[in-house]
């Protein structure tokens, strides 16, 4: 089963459109245009399958908790400084993954590394 990909808003919407835009209209700098492609690549490995070995993905228990629904947490990329990770969730529709954060890695061995995450709203 493929999974429909939606942005979160207003956030991750603004981010993703502006992102696409530019990409078409060539006007990415580079470090946008690395982190557009390994979007797009962890995108499409979400979509076809969240549990895809490159992805890495799991449930943050913390920001579960915080939420009220069960929130992931998968790879952008791996074995870098602050390496990038995607925070999402499954909705609002069955089939839906909606993704609600990029951010560098959180130092998740330090006490309240989740606390400062902030996650865009599921769309309606």
């Amino acid at each position: 089963m493929a999974f429909h990909i939606r942005m979160g808003v207003p956030e991750m919407e603004a981010l993703w459109n502006d992102l696409s835009t530019r990409k078409q209209d060539g006007k990415l700098h580079k470090n946008e245009e690395k982190l557009f492609k390994k979007l797009v690549k962890a995108l499409g490995y979400l979509s076809a399958n969240p549990r895809h070995n490159s992805l890495a993905s799991h449930e943050i228990e913390d920001l579960t908790r915080r939420h009220g629904f069960k929130i992931f947490q998968s790879y952008l990329e791996n074995r870098t400084p602050a390496a990038g990770r995607m925070f999402w969730a499954y909705g609002p529709d069955k089939g839906d993954i909606t993704v609600l954060a990029i951010e560098p890695h959180p130092e998740d061995e330090k006490r309240g590394a989740y606390e400062r995450i902030k996650l865009a709203s599921l769309p309606t």
